[in-house]
């Protein structure tokens, strides 16, 4: 390995165009860590979040961002004996995934699936460790049980869709456009709702309201995903792209039983990472392997674009994952 590396880094809090490239000494591992050379890195809203000022690193992560990547391991730290050199692996990152080198807990590494490629390998961190943790160990989701995931062509959201149906939950999901609403059907969603022509909580009410829902919308979704849910039901909150404020009436959470939670995957310990990559691999990974589920696509970038790139995912027109190109 060379001591430097490209890399893009924000010059400040701001918009897509304060994205630089810039050079960085390679990092090194510590105990328990490798060093990937990136293939790809996946671009997701936290980034866009850091970006802008809002979410800033855990204490120390690197302050280039990137979530998720994929590629080969060229250097282990101490007491790693679970990857080898030259393994081919797609990791959850704690930071710095957009540049040519990135340094992770070697458990937060899971291999490339069969018959995948590096690109799409990328997509897999961010959303399957969110989507796991919350749907299925903090949600609790049952088969046969109806379950709703807003923004359901996103990356979180086509990922929810593949796992919730394949585990035999009846999947609702709510998109902005007709194209986005037939992805959603598409992946095995039962109901795509167009918020932009229909009420969620006219349709799941009509079914027998939502045991799950899964929203990062937040804002004036929190009262109306309340009235949505069926008695004894669960509201699991991962993100808030309309705010995290609002007026809401707990006597029906204590009325009905709800039950209201939530979680933000990168501050927690590496030892609670770690053992949702356990998980990942002996519940999700096979179905990897078997080509049952795989990522949604939406575009790729060179590394050098990443601006454009975050202006892509601002946009909201994209279905599925964006990447970054790194390597060549």
């Amino acid at each position: 390995m060379s001591e430097m590396m490209r890399a893009i880094e924000i010059t400040e809090p701001g918009g897509p165009e304060v994205l630089k490239p810039t050079e960085r000494p390679v990092p090194q591992p510590a105990a328990g860590q490798v060093v990937l050379k990136v293939a790809y890195s996946g671009v997701n809203r936290p980034d866009a979040l850091q970006r802008a000022g809002s979410y800033a690193p855990p204490p120390g992560a690197s302050d280039l961002p990137g979530l998720e990547a994929s590629g080969e391991v060229v250097a282990l730290g101490a007491g790693v004996d679970n990857i080898a050199l030259g393994d081919k692996v797609c990791a959850l990152l704690p930071g710095g995934g957009y540049a040519e080198y990135v340094v992770t807990p070697a458990a937060h590494c899971l291999p490339v699936p069969s018959g995948m490629g590096m690109k799409e390998a990328a997509c897999l961190p961010e959303t399957f460790f969110t989507v796991w943790s919350n749907v299925f160990q903090r949600g609790g989701l049952q088969a046969g049980e109806r379950f709703l995931v807003h923004g359901g062509s996103s990356g979180i959201g086509t990922t929810a869709i593949q796992l919730a149906h394949h585990f035999g939950a009846r999947v609702f999901a709510t998109a902005g456009s007709e194209a986005k609403c037939k992805a959603c059907t598409d992946l095995g969603a039962e109901r795509a709702i167009n918020y932009r022509d229909e009420d969620f909580v006219e349709v799941l009410r009509a079914e027998g309201g939502a045991n799950l829902i899964l929203d990062m919308v937040g804002g004036d979704y929190l009262p109306r995903n309340v009235k949505a849910l069926a008695d004894d039901g669960r509201l699991v909150q991962i993100a808030f792209l309309q705010g995290p404020k609002v007026a809401l009436n707990f006597a029906q959470v204590m009325m009905r039983r709800l039950t209201i939670t939530g979680s933000t995957l990168r501050p927690q310990s590496d030892l609670a990472k770690g053992r949702i990559a356990d998980a990942l691999r002996e519940n999700v990974w096979p179905l990897l392997d078997a080509g049952k589920i795989a990522p949604v696509m939406d575009s790729e970038f060179a590394m050098a674009d990443a601006a454009a790139a975050h202006a892509r995912m601002e946009s909201s027109g994209h279905i599925g994952k964006i990447v970054l190109k790194v390597a060549g």
